[in-house]
Parts: structure tokens; sequence; C-alpha cells
């Protein structure tokens, strides 16, 4: 029996002890190297930076009104699309019709006194030649000559001051006219009235009134161009120099997280702001449709740009090279140790140390140009201590 024990003994001891290593093991969590591969010219797959913002319309404008008054007819709904220079809406301006009236008859008025003031002036030159024609024969006096001159002279500067008082008229008739104009609300570009902030009979100024404070001043409809939508968000100072002019990227609704837009980067602003560290960046949705609304909220993932072709004939060249693969990390499976980068691969139950050359950074993740291959395990947050080839249990098996 001694000797039946022992052999029984004997033959369980490696799998006990071995099931001891394994159970007093670490515990780790591990990931999955992915594999992109990257197209010749370069590729738009391999996302640098992701940003949130809002839907904004490059060309918006919020529409008032030139004159004070009522309003008399609106001529637009929310959703309405309008022509550049097309009239939406309209101030009450019956008495400016009447001022137009009576300018236009002032107008006729010195037409007349115009009118009368030639035929004196003919007549009196007429009169002026024959009293010279009397003074040559000796008939008439001096004093005729000289007051029929004057005579003429004075009717002269009356046809001058009718002809002013034409032209004094019509630009009247002209401020006037102008004055009408500015009763109607035309629109400044093509595009779609998205807020309607006004009703008939409201009155309205150029510089708000008693109840209209908390618009903008006088405004009527906000109208936008929604044939040109960008998106409009914030970066970090310490993220700006990732961004380069005309840079690709892909825009996300949060409306629609199963719809992607092809996007490309429009602007950086010129000035950044001290207070939050941040700089503006407008992003231009390529391929905007019904779905996408100013005023949406969206997240843009800006994308590796392509490389430009050097030379004539490099598209052929570069359409034979092969597609180029690039294996993925997290950033928390990577250490440093003596200036070296390492991962830690689970093979077969043991954590096998090895070092990785890096490439670019990848949001939350860092490309590794050597030593792990597609599908390797890397160990997440490595514990310290952990031993080349030591056991090690993966988390959630």
């Amino acid at each position: 029996m001694l000797v039946a024990l022992a052999v029984a003994g004997a033959a369980v001891y490696p799998t006990a002890r071995a099931y001891l290593a394994e159970r007093r093991a670490p515990e780790v969590e591990i990931a999955h190297a992915t594999h992109v591969v990257v197209t010749a010219g370069g590729s738009t797959d391999l996302p640098v930076l992701v940003a949130t913002g809002y839907v904004v319309a490059r060309h918006s404008s919020d529409v008032g009104v030139k004159t004070g008054g009522r309003l008399a007819r609106l001529k637009f709904e929310e959703g309405t699309r309008v022509r550049k220079g097309e009239v939406i809406a309209e101030i009450e301006h019956a008495d400016i019709d009447a001022q137009l009236e009576a300018s236009r008859r002032a107008v006729a008025e010195a037409e007349a006194q115009l009118a009368q003031a030639v035929a004196a002036r003919e007549e009196d030159v007429r009169n002026l030649e024959r009293q010279r024609a009397l003074a040559k024969d000796g008939i008439t006096t001096d004093a005729a000559l000289s007051g029929a001159g004057s005579a003429a002279a004075v009717s002269t500067a009356r046809v001058k001051t009718a002809e002013a008082a034409i032209a004094s008229a019509r630009a009247r008739v002209r401020v006037t006219e102008e004055a009408v104009e500015n009763t109607s609300v035309r629109a400044p570009f093509d595009g779609v009235v998205i807020k309607k902030r006004a009703e008939v009979g409201e009155t309205v100024s150029p510089f708000g009134v008693a109840g209209q404070a908390s618009r903008e001043g006088g405004a009527i409809a906000t109208i936008a161009d929604l044939a040109e939508l960008e998106v409009q968000t914030e970066v970090s100072e310490n993220s700006v120099a990732k961004l380069t002019p005309a840079m690709p990227a892909e825009v996300k609704l949060q409306a629609y997280q199963d719809q992607v837009y092809r996007g490309r980067l429009r602007q950086i602003f010129p000035s950044a702001d001290r207070a939050k560290a941040i700089v503006e960046v407008r992003v231009t949705i390529l391929n905007a449709d019904a779905h996408v609304k100013p005023e949406m909220t969206a997240s843009v993932t800006f994308q590796e740009p392509h490389r430009a072709d050097a030379g004539r004939g490099a598209a052929s060249a570069v359409a034979q090279v092969p597609p180029v693969p690039v294996v993925l990390v997290p950033k928390r499976a990577v250490t440093e140790q003596n200036g070296q980068s390492h991962v830690w691969v689970v093979t077969g139950g043991s954590a096998v140390r090895r070092p990785v050359t890096l490439g670019a950074d990848r949001l939350d993740q860092i490309e590794v140009r050597s030593g792990v291959m597609r599908g390797d395990a890397v160990i997440l947050n490595p514990p310290a201590g952990l031993a080349d080839r030591a056991l090690v249990r993966v988390k959630g098996t």
C-alpha cells in the first residue's frame, strides 16, 4: 500500500504542482494586435486625432431690416428656399408711398415752372434784340435798352433756378424710392431659411425694439447655404501640430452613428483661446446629405493625409507597389527599459518579452514596425516584476 501511494503521489505531483503554479500566476488583461493595410501613396484609414463639435453652415446670415416699422407681409417659413435678391418680407410703407407721390408731383410742378421761365426768357431776349435794333436807328433810349437787357438776364436766372428745382425734386424722388425699397427685405444669397424670428404685425427695427432685445437686433430670419456645411470644432494647442492643410477626415453625427461622411480640414484659425488653450478648426463635409443639419453634434476623426506623388508617371509606379501592412497595439501594452521599448506577448500561457520598434501614434494606439505580428496577444499594463517566460493567467478565461 505504501508503494502504491508513493507511485500515485509521484504521478499526481507534476500535475498538482503545475496547477498550483498556474493559480499563483498573475492575472493579466490582453489585447490583440490589429492589422491595417496602408495603400500606396498614403491612407485615410489611419486616425490621427479625434475632436467633437457642431455642424454649421459656412455661409449663414441673420437677415434684418434697414428701416423700422410694422411687418406687413412675410413670404417664408422654416425650410423655405430663397434666391439671392428675392423679397422675403415687407414693412408697411403707405406713408412713404404718399411721400413718393408728393415728390413726383413736385417734379411735375417744377417742370411746369421751368416751361414758364423758358417762355418768359425767350420773350425778354426777343425784346432785347428789338431794343438793340431800335438803338442803332436812334429811335429808342438808353434806359429802355438797359431795361430790356436786365429783364433778359433776370429771365435767364429764373430758368436756371427752375432747372435746379427740377434736379432737387428728382433727387427727392430717388430718396423716397430708396426709402420704399428699404421696406423690402431681400435674401442676401441663395439658401434656406433655418429660423423664423418674426411674425406679421410685429414692429421691428434695425437696432431691436422692446420685446426683441433677446434676438439679434432686428433680425427677422436666419438664412443658411446648406450646400456648404462644415463642422466647427476645437483642438488642444498640444495637438494642433498633428493637423495639416486639407487633411482628410471622417465625420459622424451623433444622431446617425452608422453613417460616415467624408471631410476635409478647411481652416485652422490664426488665433488661439488663451483661457481654454484651444484652437478653433473648421472641417468641410464633402458629401453632406439631407440628414446633416446645422447645430447637430458631430465627431471628427482626422486621418493621415495622402502623400503627394512625385514626378510624372508616379501614379502608375505607385500602383505597382503592394500595400504596406501596419500593426497597431494599445499604448498601454508598451513598456520602456534602458531606452528600449518592449511588449509582453502571451504565448502558451507564458509571458514573453519582445523588443519592438515603434512608429507614429494613432489616438490610443501606436504603430509597431517590428517585433509584433497581427493577432499577437499583448499584455496591457504589465504587472511590475513580471519575468520573461513566466506563467500568467488571462483575465476572463
